[in-house]
C-alpha cells in the first residue's frame, strides 16, 4: 500500500498523485511558477473569476491551498462577477507596460462556468484583442453543462470563445488538465492570446489518480513561422486597428502552428493505415473510446476494420496540416462531438479545397443525406455513438455481429418501464428560504438565480419564470405595462444583488416600476457550497444602498431582529419572522419600487457553523408523539421542510421528525398541533450497544480487479454519497491502481438524486471516461431507493454482472413530503432493480435505521452500505486501504470506521444486529390481526393511559355496537372494527389542554 499524504497532490514532484479537477487547477498555477523559476524567471500568478457547477469548487481549492500558493507569489482575488475578474486578469498582463515591475511577468487564470462566459463577452474581446505578455499568459477556464444539470438553460462555450478569437483546448481528463494547461500557457506567451480550457462536469468534477512529473517534455516553439522580436501579445500604445490585424492575420495563425508543433492533434487508437477515421476531441473522445469497447473493437479489431480514432487538443482554431495528414484519402470521416459542431464544420471547410479523390465523406451531426446522426442537445454518451458508428460501420461491410450489437443500444426494453418517482431537489430543513418565498393569497413571485429557485419544483402555482443572473426583476418592466397585474415580487438572493442584482433594483426604480424585490439575505453562496458572497454587505448596507437608489420604502425581516438594531439605515422598520406575510401585504399596496430584506443564515451553513463550534449548538430538539398526531400535514404547510417524514404506522399516516436531518429551524412549531413535544438540551444519541462485537467478522475473498471495477453509488444530495466515492477512490489510490471518481451532483445536491461513478484498472491509462457506460456497472451501492430505480441508474445494471446492495429504508420524494395522503409504495422500485439484477444479486439492509439508531445520525448511512458490499466481496480493495482512505478523509473517523464494520457485520451475520436492535417500541405499532385481540391490546393501552375504568368504558361500547351487528344477521364485524378504531382514537393519548384551547 501507498504511504500517501493529502499534500502529495500539490507538493509531489513525480508519481502518482489523487486529486480532482479542481485540484488539478491549483497544481497547473504551481507547476507553472516551478517551470519559469527553473528557467530563471521570476512570475507570478493571478487568479480570479466566479464560482458556479462544474467549477462552483475552484474557489475552496484555491483557499485550501493558499500558503502553497503563497510561497509561489500566487495570488487569488475572487471576482465580484466574471466579467470584472476577467478585466482583473487582463490587467495582470500589463503590469510590464505600467513599468516598476517587480516579477518579469504574471500568468493568469479566469474561471467561469459558461453563462459566466456569455456575460463576460466583451471583456473578453478586449483582453484578447490586446494580448498577453511574453512571461504571462492567461487560461480562461470554462465549466460547460451541456445537460442543463446545474443551469437554468443548457450550454456551450465553444461559440462565446470563437466569438473573441479565443483558441480552445479540450482536455479530456483531469491528467490533461495540467498537461493542455501547461500547453496552453506556451501557446499564450508564444503566440499572445488567451487560450480557452473548456471543461464539463465529467472533467473537471471528477477525481483521479494520475502520474504527474516535474520534468516535463520541453514545450516545442514552431521552427515554420517567424515570430518578431517583440513578439505577438501586449504592448503600449497599441492601437485598435493593429491588434485587430495582429490577432485575425498572425497571433491566430500562430497558435495553429503552436498547436502542430507540439502535436496536440493526433492518432491515439486504431489502425496504422486506416481507411475510417473518427475525429473527436475532450469527453467526446472518451465517449468513443467507451463505444468502441461497448462495439468490442479492441486494437485487433481496430485494425481488422482499418478504423482509426484522432484525438483533437485545440478544437478551435482547428490545425489544418495534421487533419489533412490524417483524414485525407479515408473512405469516411465520422465526427464525434457534443451539442453544436465546432469541429466538423471546420474539417468540411478546410477537406472542400482537397483533391475529389481524396477527399472523405464528411459526417457527424447528419449523415450525407442530411438525416440526424449524432445529437446536437442534450449529453452524448457512449450508447449514441456506439449506435451511430455502428450504422456507418456497416456500409463498409463491417461484421454482421458488430451491427447488431449496435443497432441493440437503440432498441428500447421489451418491458415497458413503471412510472418511475422523481428525486427532486428541494429546500433543506430548515432552510430561510422555505418561508421567506411565500407569497400571500392574491400575489405573484418571480425567481431567480439561486436555492430560492427550488420553489419553481414545488407544488406553487405563485411563483413563475426564470432569467438570467442579474436580470431578476426586468422582465417584469417588459410585461407590466400589457397585464391586469399591477405589482409582483421577485426573489434576489444576497450573493446575486451583489454580481449584479443591485442593477435590476437601480433599472426598476428608473422604470417606475411597481414591485417588491425580495433580498433573501442567507449569508451564504450556499448552491455551490457555501462561499461567501464577494464584497461581503451586510443586511445594514445593503439597506444603505437601496436608499440610495430611490427605493420608497424598505423593510427588514429578521430572524433574529434584535441582532440588527443600529445597523440598518435611518428609518428602516425591522420585524420578526412572523410579520412576514403582513409586511407583505403592505408593500403590494405601494405603488412604487419597495424592498423586503429576509435575514436567515443558510440552514446548512448553521449546521457547519456547530460543527466547527462557531455557532451555539442547537437549543431544543421538536418531537412528534405519533399516538397524538393526525397525520393532516399542518406542520409542512407552515414549515414546508424537509426533516417533517412520513410515517405509517398501524394508526394511519403520521409524521415524524428526521433528527439527523432536523437545523432547530422551529418553523413546525407554528401550526397549532399538540403532538409536538419540545426537549430543551436535548442531544441525539445511539442505543447502547456495546456488547455488538464488530472485530470478529471474517475478511471475505477480494474479486479480481478487471470483474469489480465499475462501481455506481446512488443516493440523496447531502446524505454522504460523495464521501463514499472520495473513499473507494483514495482506497484504490492507496493500492496502486487507476482509478476515476466522478460526483454527478449540480443543485441535486439538495435532497436531489445524486450518484457517483467509479472506475478501477490497473494502470491510469486504461481508464478513459470518468462516467460508467450502459449495463457495464460490477457493483451498485444504492443509498436510495429511488435513485436506485430511476431509468438511469438502471441502465448503468446489467443481469449476471451486476451486484447490488441496497438500503431498504425508503425515503419520501418531496411530493410525499408535502401531501400527507401521497402514496410511497416502495415495492416497484424495488421490483424494477430486481428485474435488472435478478433477485440473487441483491443484498438489502435496513442501513438509515441501523446508522440512526446504533450510531446516532442516519447520514452514516453510506459507510454502513459500503461495509456490507465490501463484506460481499464486490470491492477488489484491502480493508487496510479503505480504513487508511476513512482517516484521510478526516471527518468523523472513529464512527465512520464503526460505520463501516457496522456494514460488514449486517452482511455476515445480519442477526446480530437485530438482538442489538430488539429493545424496541416498535411492537406497540403492531395491531393485533383480529377483533378480540385489537380490543384486548387497546383496553391494555387505555389503562396505562388513564385507568382501568377508562378502559372498560371503551371495551364495553365496543361488545354493544358488536352484539347489534351480530342481532342484525350482517356477516363479518365490518362496523365493530370501525367502532373499535374510531372510539380508541377518540379516547386515546391528547394533549387536552391544546385540544380544548382549539
Amino acid at each position: 500500500m501507498r504511504r500517501v499524504s493529502l499534500e502529495d497532490k500539490y507538493r509531489a514532484e513525480g508519481g502518482a498523485v489523487y486529486l480532482s479537477g479542481t485540484q488539478a487547477l491549483v497544481r497547473l498555477l504551481l507547476e507553472q511558477q516551478w517551470r519559469d523559476s527553473r528557467a530563471g524567471f521570476n512570475t507570478a500568478g493571478y487568479v480570479s473569476g466566479y464560482r458556479g457547477s462544474p467549477l462552483g469548487g475552484v474557489d475552496f481549492a484555491l483557499w485550501q491551498a493558499e500558503a502553497l500558493l503563497k510561497t509561489a507569489q500566487i495570488r487569488f482575488e475572487p471576482g465580484l462577477n466574471e466579467e470584472l475578474a476577467a478585466t482583473m486578469v487582463h490587467g495582470s498582463q500589463q503590469v510590464g507596460a505600467i513599468g516598476g515591475a517587480r516579477v518579469d511577468g504574471v500568468f493568469g487564470l479566469w474561471y467561469a462556468k459558461n453563462p459566466g462566459v456569455d456575460r463576460s463577452g466583451d471583456a473578453l474581446k478586449h483582453a484578447n484583442a490586446a494580448g498577453t505578455a511574453a512571461l504571462g499568459g492567461v487560461l480562461a477556464v470554462s465549466g460547460d453543462d451541456p445537460g442543463a444539470t446545474s443551469s437554468s438553460i443548457a450550454n456551450q462555450c465553444d461559440h462565446a470563445f470563437i466569438s473573441a478569437s479565443i483558441p480552445v483546448l479540450a482536455p479530456a481528463s483531469v491528467a490533461e488538465i495540467l498537461d493542455y494547461g501547461l500547453v496552453g500557457y506556451g501557446l499564450s506567451r508564444y503566440a499572445g492570446v488567451w487560450v480557452a480550457l473548456k471543461t464539463v462536469a465529467d472533467v473537471i468534477e471528477s477525481s483521479a489518480s494520475i502520474l504527474v512529473s516535474a520534468m516535463r517534455t520541453p514545450l516545442v516553439l514552431p521552427s515554420d513561422i517567424e515570430r518578431p522580436a517583440s513578439g505577438w501579445g501586449m504592448r503600449w500604445p497599441d492601437s485598435r486597428w493593429d491588434q485587430d490585424a495582429r490577432l485575425l492575420g498572425q497571433r491566430l495563425p500562430a497558435a495553429r502552428a503552436y498547436a502542430r508543433a507540439n502535436r496536440l492533434d493526433r492518432v491515439v487508437f486504431g489502425a496504422a493505415r486506416p481507411r475510417y477515421g473518427i475525429v473527436s476531441a475532450g469527453k467526446a473522445a472518451n465517449d468513443v473510446r467507451d463505444a468502441l469497447s461497448l462495439l468490442g473493437i479492441d486494437a485487433a479489431a481496430a485494425e481488422s476494420l482499418g478504423l482509426a480514432l484522432y484525438k483533437v487538443g485545440i478544437v478551435w482554431p482547428l490545425e489544418p496540416l495534421g487533419l489533412r495528414e490524417f483524414a485525407e484519402g479515408l473512405d469516411e470521416v465520422f465526427v464525434v462531438e457534443e451539442r453544436r459542431a465546432i469541429i466538423e464544420t471546420q474539417v468540411k471547410e478546410q477537406a472542400y479545397h482537397w483533391p475529389a479523390a481524396r477527399r472523405p465523406c464528411v459526417v457527424g451531426k447528419t449523415d450525407e443525406a442530411g438525416a440526424p446522426l449524432l445529437p446536437e442537445g442534450g449529453v452524448l454518451t457512449p450508447a449514441l455513438v456506439a449506435q451511430a458508428l455502428g450504422r456507418r460501420l456497416a456500409r463498409l461491410g463491417a461484421p454482421a455481429e458488430l451491427v447488431q450489437r449496435a443497432a441493440a443500444f437503440g432498441v428500447p426494453a421489451s418491458q415497458p418501464p413503471e412510472p418511475e418517482l422523481i428525486r427532486s431537489p428541494h429546500f433543506c430543513a430548515g432552510c430561510p428560504h422555505a418561508r421567506s418565498t411565500r407569497v400571500p393569497e392574491g400575489s405573484l413571485a418571480m425567481a431567480g438565480i439561486g436555492c430560492h429557485s427550488l420553489r419553481l419544483g414545488m407544488p406553487d402555482a405563485k411563483t413563475m419564470f426564470m432569467v438570467q443572473m442579474g436580470g431578476e426583476g426586468s422582465n417584469w418592466l417588459g410585461a407590466a405595462p400589457f397585464v391586469e397585474r399591477g405589482h409582483v415580487f421577485q426573489n434576489l438572493g444576497d450573493g446575486t444583488y451583489t454580481h449584479s442584482g443591485s442593477l435590476a433594483v437601480r433599472a426598476a426604480v428608473a422604470a417606475g416600476a411597481r414591485m417588491t424585490f425580495r433580498i433573501l439575505y442567507n449569508g451564504a453562496v450556499a448552491m455551490t457550497g457555501g462561499q461567501p458572497a464577494e464584497g461581503a454587505l451586510t443586511v445594514g448596507q445593503i439597506t444603505h444602498q437601496l436608499r440610495a437608489e430611490g427605493v420608497a420604502r424598505i423593510v427588514v425581516v429578521s430572524e433574529e431582529p434584535r441582532r440588527l438594531s443600529g445597523g440598518v439605515a435611518p428609518g428602516i422598520e425591522v420585524f420578526g419572522r412572523d410579520d412576514l406575510e403582513r409586511i407583505e401585504r403592505e408593500l403590494r399596496e405601494v405603488p412604487a419600487v419597495t424592498a423586503l430584506v429576509y435575514d436567515q443564515l443558510c440552514a446548512i451553513e448553521k449546521r457547519r457553523q456547530r460543527k466547527r463550534g462557531s455557532l451555539v449548538p442547537i437549543a431544543a430538539r421538536v418531537f412528534i408523539n405519533e399516538r397524538v398526531c393526525e397525520g393532516c400535514g399542518d406542520c409542512v404547510e407552515q414549515s414546508q421542510c424537509a426533516a417533517l417524514l412520513p410515517v405509517d404506522t398501524a394508526f394511519g399516516r403520521k409524521r415524524r421528525v428526521d433528527q439527523s436531518g432536523c437545523n432547530a429551524d422551529l418553523s413546525c412549531l407554528d401550526g397549532f398541533c399538540p403532538s409536538f413535544v419540545t426537549l430543551e438540551g436535548a442531544r441525539p444519541r445511539a442505543l447502547p450497544a456495546a456488547e455488538l462485537e464488530l472485530t470478529d467478522v471474517p475478511d471475505p475473498i477480494l474479486p479480481p480487479l478487471r470483474e469489480a471495477g465499475e462501481i455506481v453509488v446512488t443516493g440523496i444530495g447531502g446524505a454522504g454519497v460523495i464521501t463514499v466515492g472520495a473513499i473507494i477512490g483514495m482506497a484504490a489510490h492507496l493500492e496502486g491502481f487507476g482509478c476515476s471518481v466522478l460526483d454527478n451532483t449540480g443543485i441535486a445536491r439538495k435532497g436531489g438524486a445524486v450518484s457517483t461513478h467509479i472506475r478501477l484498472a490497473e494502470h491510469p491509462g486504461e481508464l478513459h471516461g470518468s462516467r460508467i457506460a450502459d449495463a457495464q456497472a460490477t457493483l451498485m451501492i444504492g443509498g436510495d431507493l429511488v435513485v436506485s430505480a430511476e431509468s438511469a441508474t438502471l441502465a448503468k445494471l446489467e443481469r449476471g454482472r451486476t451486484r447490488v446492495v441496497l438500503n431498504a429504508d425508503a425515503v419520501p420524494t418531496l411530493n410525499q413530503r408535502l401531501d400527507p395522503f401521497a402514496e410511497f409504495d416502495t415495492a416497484p422500485l424495488r421490483q424494477a432493480v430486481v428485474r435488472a439484477v435478478g433477485d440473487d444479486s441483491i443484498l438489502a439492509l435496513s442501513a438509515t435505521v441501523y446508522a440512526e439508531r446504533l450510531l446516532g445520525d442516519a447520514i452514516y448511512a453510506n459507510l454502513v452500505l459500503l461495509g456490507a458490499a465490501w463484506q460481499r466481496g464486490t470491492l477488489p480493495l484491502s480493508r487496510a486501504a479503505i480504513g487508511r482512505a476513512i482517516e484521510l478523509n478526516g471527518n468523523a473517523v472513529a464512527t465512520n470506521r464503526r460505520a463501516f464494520d457496522l456494514g460488514r457485520l449486517a452482511a455476515h451475520d445480519p442477526a446480530r444486529i437485530d438482538t442489538a436492535l430488539a429493545p424496541s417500541t416498535a411492537e406497540h405499532n403492531v395491531l393485533a390481526e383480529n377483533l378480540d385481540g385489537r380490543v384486548a391490546q387497546r383496553v391494555a393501552w387505555l389503562t396505562a393511559y388513564h385507568d382501568e375504568a377508562y378502559a372498560q368504558r371503551y371495551a364495553a361500547r365496543v361488545a354493544t355496537v358488536r352484539a347489534a351487528e351480530a342481532g342484525c344477521g350482517v356477516a363479518g364485524d365490518a362496523l365493530s372494527c370501525a367502532v373499535a378504531d374510531g372510539y380508541y382514537r377518540l379516547l386515546a393519548i391528547k394533549d387536552e389542554y391544546e385540544v380544548a384551547r382549539l
